[in-house]
């Protein structure tokens, strides 16, 4: 999509992700969620037949260790050592400075291992463990992002930007039009327990725990969770729908991060934004609520959303679902709060706040959508997103076999966005920039 739209594609990512082997890197070394960006930059990496280095480079960065805790840090030992057959295929050259960072990390998890307290190795994402130990190796995120694209030969004209730069931990929080919150980005996509929150905090006392970790004194319980082990595929209902999401500290008290300098950049020097296929609340408000975002999307012509080819946790509950304008009166709300904020912040969680944008406004931050159409699909009223100003584009889909919904043609994707934006444009100008990403993409 990156070389028939535009020459140069950016990808914004949240760093918000708590689920997964991200959940336990973060309990014991803190640091951005790098699930999202570690699975983005596996996309990115070309497979070409004419080059099985790179495949299996791309192999080694995908795999999951064994759901044994035991037999996961045996497989983890074999990799740090070389001696794992996924090493296979991979030039020496590469094989040990990818091993460096590796053994980074394993000293780091071994330095940090306590009587009552190891790292658990279950399920872990290789991937995962080897930006962490270029994270630490370089103390940058981002020069961790860049050493896994240059040494995985990701085109340069493709760049992944993490919606905030930090070395710290960035969680949300998600207010159910019933009051009801949810804290944390696994427990509000795919939870793996109850995940009601309380609206009256218990006795901050009552948060420490007895062993060692990366979490500060008196953070949530919910922060604190283990979401190593969850199932996509089964989650509960929503009782009633999500009305927003926000940015906590580990106390609960709602804060607004200022976005990465480079995503603002990124947004204004691009032809168009287009939010790309995902998670709604988790994966596309996250980069929308940061300061200013929604201020340099108004600016832009092209504000693409591609629908989903079918409904999740997130826009799905109890008794109904999400249709188009749903969705786009959540990314309007979100690209409008960001600048446009709630009156008072630093409190305690809630759902309300963040005010509600005027319908006519929807279409300055969604100009255009593009859609599947079948069973299991969000539904598009045509004639009510035309009065809004919006335009819908109906494209070819393929039925997902054993899941619901529908899946899009990547031909038909390419040729809708070609025909949004317009080859008039990319020839006037072939420096111009594309964003997207897999919350703006």
């Amino acid at each position: 999509m990156a070389s028939v739209v535009s020459k140069v594609v950016e990808y914004i990512i949240p760093i918000s992700d708590n689920g997964g082997s991200s959940s336990e890197l973060i309990r014991v070394f803190g640091g951005p969620g790098i699930g999202d960006v570690r699975s983005r930059l596996i996309r990115l990496i070309p497979t070409s037949p004419n080059s099985p280095s790179t495949i299996a480079m791309k192999t080694l960065f995908n795999h999951r260790l064994s759901s044994t805790p035991s037999e996961a840090r045996e497989e983890w030992h074999q990799i740090v050592e070389g001696t794992h057959p996924l090493w296979q295929d991979i030039p020496s050259q590469k094989l040990e400075l990818i091993r460096s960072f590796f053994n980074t990390i394993n000293l780091e998890i071994l330095k940090r291992t306590r009587k009552t307290s190891a790292f658990n190795f279950q399920t872990a994402s290789v991937g995962n463990l080897f930006l962490t130990g270029a994270r630490l190796f370089t103390g940058s995120f981002e020069s961790a992002i860049y050493l896994f694209g240059a040494i995985t030969n990701v085109p340069a004209n493709i760049k992944v930007i993490p919606a905030i730069n930090s070395n710290f931990s960035h969680h949300i929080a998600a207010g159910l039009q019933d009051g009801t919150q949810i804290v944390g980005q696994n427990e509000i996509s795919h939870p793996s327990a109850p995940t009601a929150f309380p609206s009256s905090f218990p006795s901050p006392y009552d948060h420490d725990t007895p062993h060692e970790d990366a979490h500060l004194p008196g953070s949530l319980p919910s922060l604190r969770k283990q979401n190593i082990i969850f199932a996509k595929s089964h989650t509960s209902d929503l009782p009633t729908p999500i009305e927003r999401i926000w940015y906590i500290n580990p106390y609960g008290q709602e804060l607004r991060p200022t976005p990465n300098p480079k995503v603002l950049q990124a947004i204004k020097e691009a032809n168009g934004v287009v939010y790309s296929i995902g998670s709604l609340y988790t994966s596309i408000l996250p980069c929308l609520i940061l300061r200013g975002v929604g201020s340099a999307i108004r600016e832009k012509p092209f504000k693409i959303l591609i629908l989903n080819g079918s409904l999740d946790r997130e826009t799905r509950w109890e008794g109904g679902e999400y249709t188009a304008k749903e969705f786009v009166r959540a990314i309007a709300r979100a690209g409008w709060s960001s600048e446009f904020p709630p009156a008072e912040l630093g409190g305690v969680i809630g759902a309300e706040g963040g005010g509600e944008v005027g319908e006519m406004e929807y279409r300055c931050y969604v100009s255009h959508i593009i859609h599947l159409q079948g069973e299991g699909t969000p539904r598009v009223d045509k004639a009510e997103m035309a009065r809004l100003g919006i335009e819908t584009v109906r494209i070819y889909g393929r039925r997902r076999e054993g899941e619901g919904g529908m899946v899009y043609d990547g031909t038909a994707l390419e040729q809708a966005l070609e025909a949004i934006m317009g080859r008039r444009d990319l020839r006037s100008d072939r420096s111009r920039r594309n964003t997207l990403g897999n919350a703006l993409s």
